[in-house]
């Protein structure tokens, strides 16, 4: 078979695995290991589910979300009933800091902005409002700004990269700068790279992560 079309039938099938996912109106183009998503589904949760169930896949380089959320007619919302649903996921999730975090809805669209000490903050917030009926996308601005200076940022990763079972960190090059992380080298799968970058988040000082990994077919 075509590496390409076997590739893609990899992918259609892990896209049909999926729980989370109506996959029935997902289409799938692949181009030099390079994955489009394209058609329309009914929640921006599905778009994120049906990004990572694509990363998943072994051979995947590079994927392109084009999926549109349009939500069921009886599901929609106006934007007022939006920003507030999302007020109150924000309030009653614990690993949100909700005092830092304000919210704009323009036609379904989320924007999350403010400030947080850590990145795993910015990440929860996100997931409050991302399954929220009605929202068609979400931009999350919120920056990190952490209360303390990095503190051997370089050889916590790097300790961090080797204790997990996960990755072959003898592959991935670490550097740190003013709180700035930047990864190089090579992985295997999509799975080791967003492993990796989650380690890296994880160190105390961490403000920014650069993540130059490449996955290698």
């Amino acid at each position: 078979m075509n590496p390409e079309l076997d590739l893609k039938q990899k992918i259609l099938d892990e896209l049909e695995w999926e729980p989370s996912l109506d996959a029935a109106h997902v289409g799938v183009a692949v181009t030099n290991n390079v994955v489009t998503l394209t058609g329309s589904i009914s929640s921006y949760a599905e778009k994120i589910a049906a990004e990572r169930a694509v990363k998943r896949v072994v051979g995947v380089r590079a994927v392109a979300n084009n999926l549109e959320v349009r939500p069921a007619v009886p599901a929609k919302r106006n934007d007022t009933e939006i920003a507030q649903a999302a007020v109150n996921a924000l309030l009653w999730d614990i690993q949100v800091p909700n005092e830092a975090i304000t919210v704009r809805v323009a036609e379904g669209w989320l924007t999350l902005e403010g400030k947080v000490t850590y990145h795993f903050q910015k990440d929860s917030a996100e997931r409050a409002v991302r399954h929220l009926l009605g929202v068609r996308g979400v931009t999350n601005l919120i920056t990190v700004k952490p209360s303390v200076q990095p503190i051997e940022v370089k050889s916590r990763i790097e300790a961090a990269l080797r204790r997990n079972a996960e990755l072959e960190a003898r592959g991935i090059q670490v550097e740190a700068l003013d709180g700035k992380v930047t990864l190089r080298g090579k992985v295997h799968t999509w799975t080791e790279r967003d492993e990796a970058e989650r380690a890296a988040w994880a160190a105390p000082g961490v403000s920014e992560v650069e993540d130059h990994l490449l996955v290698s077919v």
